[in-house]
């Protein structure tokens, strides 16, 4: 692993004619009228250009999107259909994360010969400095988390933006050469990425998700590893080596591969060993941490670590300053998160597993019988591996929304008790049946494998207001 000077400016080469653009007076079609699209016409507005809000949803109120926007005259907002004349005024298109790109409108945008951008290309080609990018199927949040924490405690100027919840646009004209850009990315906004360049990227692994909107595994897995898409041979892209999709990918690639893994020592790279993280760096073995000095827990987690580790010190920080800070560092919201403790049962809040595999991560890490609440909308997913996960934890499997029939056929046919399931109209009413299932030293929790979608705007609100009923709770039933 060779590692590369850092002062925080911006002296890889790149040549930022080609990432700076302007778009003054340029009509812009922003599609999507979420956090991400309001976040995206925004920061048109400031750079110049006019932005058209689209949305298919004909039921939104225009006046209540320009109000979002502060009422701003430059910007206007079309729903339901949008008219072919103003089609042919535009000049680019920025797509929100949540809107497919396969739609019949986005094909035809296509043949019109539009370039297409996502929220995250607008930005990138607005901001400047550096830019740090971590994908994956799971672990991504705590791994950017992680290393925007490495980065703020050595860095003057730092950004932590993207999935994690922090539009990158809101930051983008407040960067200065300085600025280091910790950005995590979904295959969704990876899908329309152009010029997007990380100087260090990381793909924490690969397992089936989203299959609702990219149809297929090969199609979810070449969208994932567009992230080296514009990286050379001086950045480095930190893969899982256990995994075996990242292992052949990593065969192939431009930037350099720094391989992390949880299983084996590695002669260059960083590696899990007898309770303790190292980094083999040229013949030279540099101890990172020892498992036991950390407040994360769970084998995910240390391969977190490894991934956030692994790209600070590609970015030049100390390892002094690495080790500090993860030490410190105690974790994400949403994510195995320890609510409380009522009757002497514990409640976990691990509203971030989405699917299946995180969820996965979410029982393994309990130690005491649990109740289980699962769930949500159907992305497609299977649930048999997650099933068969629990290992005589799960004393009563509770569901809820769109998937809870498939779950529960799933545990059915991997011998799970019929009798040990139950179904659900809403969250607070599972809340309320776990605490009647559960018993002093029991856990109960929220780990649903599925989306939001459906009861929710997001997996945050939904682990809020998890913690929310749990905590009306009674003390005494």
């Amino acid at each position: 692993m060779e590692i590369r000077s850092w002062n925080g400016k911006n002296t890889d080469g790149e040549n930022m004619n080609e990432r700076n653009i302007d778009l003054k007076n340029k009509k812009v079609l922003v599609f999507g009228s979420g956090k991400s699209g309001i976040g995206a016409a925004e920061l048109l507005l400031k750079v110049g250009a006019l932005p058209v809000i689209y949305d298919g949803n004909e039921k939104l109120s225009g006046a209540e999107l320009l109000d979002r926007l502060g009422g701003a005259g430059q910007a206007s907002v079309y729903l339901g259909e949008l008219p072919e004349k103003v089609i042919r005024e535009l000049e680019l298109v920025i797509m929100s994360p949540g809107v497919p790109c396969d739609l019949p409108l986005v094909q035809h945008f296509r043949e019109l010969g539009l370039t297409i951008w996502g929220e995250i290309e607008l930005a990138y080609r607005v901001g400047r400095g550096r830019v740090l990018a971590v994908t994956g199927t799971n672990g991504k949040t705590t791994t950017t988390a992680l290393l925007g924490q490495i980065m703020k405690d050595y860095c003057p100027e730092v950004y932590i933006v993207g999935n994690i919840g922090n539009p990158y646009t809101d930051a983008a004209l407040e960067q200065t050469d300085r600025a280091v850009t910790v950005a995590e990315v979904s295959s969704f906004q990876l899908e329309t990425i152009d010029a997007f360049h990380p100087c260090a990227s990381a793909i924490t692994n690969i397992t089936e998700d989203h299959l609702n909107r990219h149809h297929t595994m090969e199609e979810y897995i070449r969208v994932k590893e567009l992230i080296v898409k514009n990286q050379t041979e001086e950045d480095a892209c930190v893969l899982n080596y256990e995994d075996e999709v990242l292992r052949k990918f990593g065969e192939a690639i431009r930037p350099k591969v720094i391989w992390f893994s949880s299983r084996r020592t590695l002669e260059r790279g960083i590696y899990l060993k007898n309770g303790e993280i190292r980094l083999a760096d040229g013949g030279e073995i540099i101890p990172v941490v020892k498992t036991g000095e950390l407040k994360l827990l769970g084998l995910h987690n240390y391969e977190n670590i490894m991934t956030a580790v692994a790209m600070a010190y590609h970015a030049g920080v100390p390892m002094d300053s690495i080790r500090k800070t993860v030490r410190s560092f105690s974790g994400v919201e949403h994510r195995i998160e320890y609510v409380t403790e009522k009757r002497g049962v514990r409640y976990y809040n691990d509203s971030k597993g989405t699917n299946p595999d995180a969820a996965i991560k979410g029982i393994q890490a309990m130690n005491r019988p649990t109740v289980l609440i699962g769930g949500g909308f159907d992305k497609g997913s299977s649930y048999e591996e997650w099933i068969q996960s629990f290992d005589g934890k799960v004393k009563a499997l509770v569901l809820i929304g769109q998937t809870r029939e498939k779950i529960a056929e799933a545990a059915i046919s991997c011998g799970f008790p019929k009798e040990h399931i139950i179904f659900c109209e809403n969250l607070e009413e599972a809340v309320r049946t776990c605490a009647a299932q559960a018993e002093s030293g029991d856990a109960v929790l929220l780990s649903p494998a599925c989306a939001s979608w459906g009861q929710f705007d997001n997996y945050e609100q939904r682990g809020d207001m998890f913690k929310e009923y749990v905590r009306a709770l009674p003390e005494k039933m």
